[in-house]
């Protein structure tokens, strides 16, 4: 996956480089981080970020693990793959049961990382596009007037615009015009497509 983002931090400089050097010659692109407190900062200066976090686990002053905390103290969803050279099970369960994507124990092996990591971006790449379709569904809900919004209710519920007309008391030329704008703000062209959109709510 070209041009994917990998948010690297491991306070070894030569790992660091070597990680960098092998991702990049995949078409990657790396920020390099010497320890959670950079990765931190950077984030808190610029929002949440794309991309995949590759967190080396044995780091001062500040460990893989608790970086991990943090970054979904921050309410980041971005995936998270740990290197280390000392893993356990208990660490590998843990970090697994809060959502990280992978554990990759050292040594490892060169393609299979990177492949590991394309893997990561193609989930967050996934994630990001449906954050926007969501974005973009909510978006056009709140464009509807309170009237556009009860007729979009009825209308998804399968009533007829009669039944609809007598139930907001009004005439049925008047629920035509409201199905009409509701159709045409939600960019939908039937009422099947306003129950899944409102179903994906």
């Amino acid at each position: 996956m070209a041009d994917g983002l990998v948010h690297l931090v491991d306070d070894d400089l030569g790992v660091r480089d070597a990680l960098a050097f092998l991702l990049r010659s995949r078409g990657l692109t790396v920020r390099a981080f010497d320890g959670g407190p950079a990765l931190l900062a950077a984030l808190d200066a610029e929002g949440p970020p794309r991309g995949v976090f590759l967190l080396d686990v044995r780091m001062e002053p500040m460990t893989g693990t608790r970086l991990h905390d943090e970054l979904l103290a921050r309410r980041l969803k971005n995936p998270v793959l740990f290197l280390t050279g000392h893993g356990d099970i208990p660490m590998v369960v843990e970090a697994l049961k809060k959502g990280a994507f992978d554990f990759l124990e050292k040594p490892y092996s060169d393609n299979a990382l990177a492949d590991r990591i394309e893997q990561a971006l193609a989930v967050d790449a996934a994630m990001q596009a449906e954050g926007a379709q969501a974005a973009e569904r909510s978006a056009r809900l709140a464009s509807l007037t309170e009237r556009e919004h009860e007729v979009m209710t009825r209308v998804a519920a399968g009533k007829l615009n009669k039944v609809i007309a007598d139930e907001l008391n009004v005439s049925v030329r008047t629920v035509e015009v409201h199905r009409a704008r509701v159709f045409a703000k939600l960019g939908v062209r039937s009422a099947a497509e306003v129950a899944t959109l409102l179903a994906g709510r």
